[in-house]
């Protein structure tokens, strides 16, 4: 039987090649033309080729929309601080519970003040020991001007004598001597006075330093908010660095989002936007952000938008969707069925031009909603094909059957 079927396969290749290959000749020998007759190409010369394919075809207009950025961000603590211990010692109030509201100033964690007031005490008496000194140095520098003008008199009143013959050259000398040593005793007077005052500086040093430390025995929120933990327990040793608790502050709170290089042109710092939780909530604010900076592994720029939150019901961390308003622009509302793709893989759509060719416009999408897709890269009104644009290409001729969009 397999002869049989070797037979049957060299039919059907006959009939193929009579079909493809020499089908004028078979259409001629069944009485059939593919030419058309001389009456009927009178006609031909003036409308649409007897092949041309038929096609239903949608004029459209540009119209202005609002061509908003979306994103998808989540939300994000307007500030959060971990607040931490600055010296050592033993914690000696209650702990605050996290989720409690504090306001700036508040006390979050209060520490055992230890020998730290008598190291303040020694330090100011110190100070006062020194500061009592300055009157001494004082009277040393007034009593040191004056065996120097003394001196002075002195060695006047010798040069005078010496030159007029009536006094010794000895005393003289005698008399400069004592004027260099009253100068000397200036000096040391003022720098004695200058050690005084710096002993003054240090001592003050010393109180600073240690009213600093005592300072640091209470632990103060640094703004409004709320505790996100608990705050340092009772009898707890805190080291430099140790956690007292986490404050953090939700109204306002902002929405981050980063934004792909190709619309970060669009968005404006100051720009309104609108933003929709996964709980259905929906909220307002205004882009207080925008990065200069590319994130290395994604090329993406952060976007910060500060919302209004006074009943915080905006949670940290929670998901949303963005819409940054930008610049309106004119587009095209197209049937997505009416979209298609050239020979080079690029989306567009095929159009109805002059004596009724097909042409191919690449478009770029704007937006996609429930009535269709919104594109730009269209003139202002075009003949779009909405039904047989798979079978056609450029440069073919069709018959168009317009359609209004409501169909």
């Amino acid at each position: 039987m397999r002869w049989i079927s070797f037979v049957n396969a060299v039919l059907v290749i006959i009939a193929l090649y009579f079909l493809v290959f020499e089908r004028d000749s078979l259409f001629a020998f069944a009485g059939r033309s593919d030419e058309p007759a001389e009456t009927a190409t009178d006609v031909v010369e003036t409308g649409p080729p007897s092949d041309a394919i038929g096609v239903i075809v949608l004029r459209s207009s540009a119209r202005e929309i609002g061509s908003a950025v979306q994103l998808r961000g989540q939300t994000r603590a307007n500030r959060q601080v971990e607040v931490l211990a600055e010296t050592i010692s033993t914690v000696l109030s209650e702990p605050k519970r996290k989720g409690t509201f504090v306001e700036a100033g508040d006390l979050l964690c209060e520490l055992d003040p230890g020998t730290r007031p008598a190291s303040l005490a020694e330090a100011m008496a110190a100070t006062l020991e020194a500061e009592s000194r300055v009157p001494e140095a004082e009277a040393r520098i007034e009593e040191a001007h004056a065996r120097l003008a003394e001196a002075e008199i002195n060695l006047k009143a010798a040069r005078k004598l010496s030159e007029t013959g009536f006094g010794s050259e000895t005393r003289r000398i005698s008399s400069e001597a004592e004027m260099s040593t009253a100068e000397a005793g200036i000096k040391s007077a003022e720098a004695g006075l200058e050690a005084t005052q710096a002993g003054i500086e240090a001592a003050t040093a010393a109180v600073a330093a240690a009213q600093r430390e005592i300072d640091r025995l209470t632990i103060e929120a640094p703004f409004k908010g709320l505790l996100e933990s608990d705050t340092a327990e009772l009898g707890s040793l805190m080291q430099p660095g140790s956690l007292c608790a986490t404050v953090i502050q939700l109204d306002p709170i902002k929405l981050v989002a980063f934004v792909p290089e190709t619309e970060v042109n669009r968005i404006i710092v100051g720009s309104m936007a609108s933003a929709q939780l996964v709980t259905g909530l929906q909220v307002e604010g205004r882009v207080t952000f925008l990065s200069r900076s590319a994130d290395e592994t994604t090329r993406t720029f952060e976007v910060e938008i500060t919302v209004p939150n006074p009943e915080l019901l905006i949670r940290d961390g929670q998901t949303v969707n963005i819409q940054i308003a930008a610049e309106g622009v004119k587009a095209h509302l197209l049937p997505q069925s009416a979209l298609t793709l050239n020979n080079e893989g690029e989306l567009g759509v095929r159009t109805v031009i002059a004596n009724n060719v097909v042409d191919f416009v690449p478009i770029r999408l704007l937006r996609d909603t429930a009535d269709g897709v919104w594109a730009d890269g269209l003139p202002e009104t075009a003949d779009i094909i909405v039904v047989g644009q798979e079978f056609v290409t450029r440069g073919v001729t069709v018959v168009p059957t317009y359609r209004e969009k409501s169909q």
